[in-house]
């Protein structure tokens, strides 16, 4: 029992004294950039996507969350019949409702 807890008492200092030459050694850290790896940035983090990437990135989450509902949907059809496949029609039709909406707005053009 005592050689574990020496053992542990052991690790800990190592572990202690690791961190502690850690923070001495190393180089500071610039705080407020987005990322920190050690390497400095080669452009500002925001210039790098446009904001059309945004309409994307919802229209992606949209199809997503139709994938995370279609796919439990696909095991139970046969066992809930008509009315299940009724209410998909009109999940996929309110999805339908909101890519017409962004098409129309707009939001799919890159020029």
């Amino acid at each position: 029992m005592i050689a574990l807890l020496s053992l542990l008492g052991l690790a800990g200092a190592l572990v202690v004294t690791l961190y502690g030459a850690s923070r001495v050694l190393s180089a500071p850290v610039a705080r407020v950039l987005p990322y920190e790896s050690g390497m400095l940035p080669q452009q500002h983090a925001v210039s790098r996507y446009h904001a059309r990437w945004y309409a994307v990135t919802i229209l992606f989450l949209a199809f997503d969350m139709e994938m995370v509902f279609m796919y439990p949907w696909a095991v139970v059809v046969a066992d809930m019949g008509a009315t299940a496949v009724v209410e998909m029609f009109g999940f996929l039709l309110v999805l339908l409702v909101g890519v017409v909406y962004v098409w129309r707005e707009g939001a799919l053009r890159w020029t």
